[in-house]
């Protein structure tokens, strides 16, 4: 980049100017009493005209622009993406989270600004309330703005397969901004090629800095990001431990940390855990039009770190042991270790893979195990066959309607009343769209480089149907993610779910279930926070219980 300011053109997509008076939540006018307090935490700037105020990729602080502006900048073209103009301020929800920079700032002619240190920030979050509110819901709109726009400064490239489908599954779940560049589009592929040395073969990852990650895991591109650790370090203590970011974590996570507690989430998958990729949870009480499960955690996850939670993903427990002074030792991916007071397992299930010739081969190229933003368009005008008789695989079949020629729902027991609600068996039967096979389960898969048909055996009338098809959705049983229990003593069921007695009590004293991992659980998103809120006074009895011996 230039020492001289970029200029703005036809190419700069967004302003923080407010038009016509009208009240935008991401550019919010902060009050005297708001202002007094960000100037008592922050100090006043007077940068040069084009001089760079952070790099993509570095850690930043907020930035309150008094005079001038700043612009953000996509590197790779030197195009001005946003200009932030006086009266508004520089920053979006990663900042909290400790995420690096996804676009470099540049400070235009004239400016003045008050940096405010993110530190200082929480601990204003923290102590005001209408800050709490204005900063949130700013933070929070922008996030949504950037990821509507796919504007961040992230490309993911390569081919229609398996290994980008998993990026971009994780950067969308985890409300990442990003955007698509495939291989098979030659003049975006050559553009790109441009700016970075792009691999021949796979998938990569195109950082803000140009930075170019070839065949990268989640983890690459979290780390690339700076999200995968927040303020976790080898030998970090807390006095609460979450394992799972679903909704029983997190509610964990928001009510231990609101009542005091230092609190650490530890997520393998992404923030929101199985419901996050629901496409629509509608019984959910106080959403009478419904709530994406996306938005459901998102909120859950402002909420969290609003009272000061600190998150680490992607990254899974591999081993919990209990040291001589009575902490758990919790140890990440075999790396480093976490020591906790006490331990809450709230990691959820998995849906099962079937053991079918070729399913694995298809992954991300036809065969999927969520149905959302990402996948849905796969199916437009083509049959879409979701598998599975949960409430999970109800909503999928109505999402997928909406841009599917048919979906067949294939559901093993005679009656799926007994595991699906009632609204969603009756919006099933009701659809135009969609069937419902009962006594009909999956035996074959077909296509090379995609999935292009399938066959089901239906008991009911002992046929075999062949349909052709764009894609299968398996949302079928479900496996506790309990991996490194029983190495640590916690009793496990015959299934694998931990048993839990007095509440929520494992048999390790000051190890806690709740949520779908737990045995005897009722599987539903309400059930999941219920059990994450209330097991936090059972932590304050166990954590007293310490203070006294």
């Amino acid at each position: 980049m230039s020492a001289a300011t970029p200029v703005p053109d036809e190419r700069t997509i967004y302003s923080s100017r407010r038009a016509g008076g009208v009240d935008d939540p991401a550019w919010p006018v902060f009050s005297e009493h708001v202002m007094g307090l960000l100037r008592t935490a922050g100090e006043v700037l007077h940068p040069r005209a084009g001089e760079l105020l952070w790099d993509a990729g570095d850690p930043y602080d907020l930035n309150l622009v008094l005079t001038g502006g700043v612009q953000l900048v996509d590197r790779r073209d030197d195009r001005v993406v946003f200009v932030v103009e006086a009266g508004d301020f520089v920053g979006e929800l990663g900042m909290l989270m400790g995420q690096r920079a996804f676009l470099p700032g540049v400070a235009m002619p004239d400016t003045t600004l008050l940096r405010v240190p993110v530190d200082e920030l929480r601990r204003l979050v923290e102590i005001s309330g209408e800050f709490s509110d204005v900063l949130l819901s700013a933070l929070d709109a922008r996030r949504r703005l950037l990821t509507r726009l796919g504007e961040g400064g992230l490309v993911l490239a390569g081919d229609d397969d398996r290994d980008l489908h998993q990026l971009q599954d994780f950067a969308q779940r985890n409300q990442i901004p990003y955007r698509t560049v495939l291989r098979a589009d030659a003049d975006a592929w050559a553009e790109l090629a441009k700016t970075c040395e792009l691999p021949a073969a796979g998938a990569a990852v195109v950082t803000g800095q140009r930075r170019v990650l070839a065949a990268p895991t989640t983890r690459d591109l979290a780390t690339a990001l700076g999200i995968d650790l927040w303020s976790v370090t080898d030998g970090s203590t807390c006095d609460l431990l979450v394992v799972g970011a679903g909704p029983a974590g997190l509610a964990a996570a928001v009510y231990g940390a609101s009542e005091g507690l230092d609190v650490v989430v530890v997520e393998d998958v992404a923030i929101g855990g199985q419901a996050g990729s629901s496409s629509r949870i509608e019984n959910y009480l106080g959403f009478p039009r419904g709530v994406s499960g996306a938005e459901l955690a998102r909120s859950a996850m402002l909420q969290a770190v609003k009272f000061g939670t600190r998150l680490a993903s992607p990254r899974a427990v591999t081993a919990l042991a209990r040291d001589a002074d009575g902490r758990f030792r919790v140890t990440l991916d075999g790396e480093l270790d976490v020591l906790a007071a006490a331990v809450i397992v709230a990691g959820g299930v998995r849906y099962r893979r079937l053991a079918l010739p070729g399913l694995a081969d298809l992954e991300g190229r036809g065969v999927y195990y969520a149905a959302g933003q990402l996948e849905a368009p796969l199916v437009a005008g083509r049959n879409a066959v979701v598998v599975g008789g949960a409430n999970s695989a109800g909503q999928a079949a109505l999402f997928l309607a909406r841009q599917a020629s048919h979906v067949h729902v294939l559901i093993r027991r005679d009656d799926p009343g007994a595991t699906m609600s009632n609204y969603l068996l009756q919006r099933l039967a009701h659809h135009d769209r969609i069937t419902v096979h009962p006594r009909s389960e999956l035996t074959e898969v077909h296509g090379t480089d995609r999935l292009t048909g399938l066959v089901w055996r239906d008991h009911a009338d002992d046929r075999d149907v062949h349909l052709d098809a764009a894609a299968v959705f398996l949302l079928i049983g479900a496996e506790p993610c309990t991996t490194a229990l029983p190495a640590a003593g916690v009793e496990l069921d015959g299934k694998g779910f931990v048993v839990t007695h007095d509440g929520y009590a494992t048999s390790q004293p000051g190890l806690f279930a709740v949520g779908d991992v737990r045995a005897g659980s009722v599987k539903r998103v309400a059930s999941a926070v219920g059990e994450g809120s209330v097991v936090i006074s059972a932590v304050h009895a166990y954590l007293a219980g310490l203070e006294t011996t």
